[in-house]
């Protein structure tokens, strides 16, 4: 094989670059199809600067790495996860230069193309994490269960699941398959898939979801300067640089569904309107793995009180070990007819809990079930509140938001 080098350039980018437009493209043109492509793109790596990387190609979008990668390779066989493997054929083709933080001095990017002629094997593969060894599916019965305690209503039951995660697709460590094995050990019942900007690791699931007795859904995590939002559902892709006012009407119509994502965290902040289209309501991320650990965590169950109608789920954002809560904190339950956990969400039918063996309180018609929440205080905007007696209390309920709570406000769990 020899490889050819197509573009290199320098530049530095200055915070009126970022102002003026947050995404670049870098096109190159690649004459005759080739067996790979290669994009280098370096910096200086120092506190205000991150650039992110992305691929488009002749035919459309091709993947995005964001700040996770400085590498990537596409080929037909084989391509860097986050982006989709496609024969690299002729055509124009561009870099995405996503100028996420550029500090005032500006950041200098080194910019490297480069073709491969040949068939290219992934020698990269050993670099990615090991799946571990495959379990039975019929493990899933085995793992921690309120079967029999959480009421089952209309021939459907209740799942425990996590909507927010994240594979080496994007900037988690995990593959598929280690991340399929850890939500299935921790006693899940689904889990949504969710990386940045990619659906290249939607291939992979329905392997690791039947070695690991798990249902895992296939998400993507929409993201932009202005917003991240979850699409949950197999959709395809809802590119990110499409209008967000469309992220919704876009899942929606393909059959899926769009939840804003930690809407009040930093600098990954909500900043656009909330609301579903006129059939569907406005779906969540009320609780965040982060949110349990700061002292204004009551900031979050605020906003949802703000936005009256919107369905509650929860994500624990999960990357890494050590760096989020791991899969199931919080944990987002579903009443599900069999495995279909979108149509749970889309219907409204969802409450969250800090985990997976934690309190939980569910709606029963027009009643409220509190399960293992003893001694904790049920209460909602505006109500009084009422201790929970035993270890499963129903009472009758009302519209509007609820949840369990303890002596100093802790919230333990909610449904809406």
């Amino acid at each position: 094989m020899t490889s050819r080098t197509l573009l290199h350039l320098r530049r530095v980018w200055r915070p009126d670059d970022r102002a003026e437009q947050q995404i670049r493209e870098v096109a190159f043109d690649v004459s005759s199809e080739v067996g790979a492509v290669e994009i280098e793109m370096t910096y200086a790596a120092r506190p205000g600067a991150v650039l992110d990387l992305g691929l488009v190609g002749p035919r459309g979008y091709v993947g995005w790495s964001g700040g996770a990668r400085s590498r990537v390779v596409v080929s037909q066989g084989w391509a860097t996860p986050g982006y989709v493997p496609l024969p690299v054929e002729a055509g124009t083709w561009a870099v995405l230069v996503g100028l996420h933080r550029v500090p005032a001095d500006g950041v200098e990017m080194e910019l490297t193309v480069r073709v491969v002629d040949g068939v290219v094997v992934n020698e990269h593969r050993a670099a990615e994490p090991g799946d571990p060894p495959a379990v039975e599916a019929s493990n899933r019965s085995g793992r921690p269960s309120r079967q029999g305690r959480l009421p089952d209503r209309d021939g459907m039951r209740w799942l425990a699941g996590d909507f927010h995660s994240h594979t080496v697709h994007s900037d988690g460590a995990l593959s598929v398959g280690g991340l399929a094995a850890l939500a299935a050990s921790r006693g899940l019942d689904f889990l949504a898939v969710t990386d940045h900007n990619t659906t290249s690791h939607h291939a992979h699931l329905p392997h690791a979801a039947h070695a690991y007795g798990i249902v895992l859904v296939p998400g993507q995590e929409v993201t932009r300067d202005v917003g991240h939002a979850n699409v949950l559902g197999d959709v395809g892709l809802v590119d990110f640089r499409s209008a967000p006012e469309t992220w919704a009407s876009q899942a929606e119509s393909r059959g899926g569904v769009l939840s804003v994502n930690h809407p009040l965290a930093a600098d990954c902040a909500w900043l656009l309107p909330v609301g579903g289209s006129p059939a569907r309501p406005a779906v969540a991320e009320v609780w965040h793995s982060s949110w349990a650990q700061v002292p204004t965590w009551g900031a979050p169950l605020a906003w949802w009180l703000m936005t009256p109608g919107t369905v509650p789920i929860g994500g624990s954002d999960f990357h890494q070990h050590g760096h989020d809560g791991p899969p199931g904190s919080p944990t987002t339950w579903v009443l599900a007819d069999g495995d279909d956990v979108i149509g749970a969400v889309r219907a409204g039918r969802t409450a969250v809990s800090a985990s997976v063996d934690g309190s939980v309180l569910v709606r029963d018609g027009d009643e409220l079930v509190a399960v293992d929440a003893g001694g904790l205080l049920l209460t909602g905007s505006g109500r009084a509140r009422r201790r929970v007696l035993g270890d499963r209390f129903r009472v009758s309920g009302w519209e509007g938001p609820c949840w369990l709570e303890d002596e100093d406000r802790v919230v333990h769990a909610l449904c809406g």
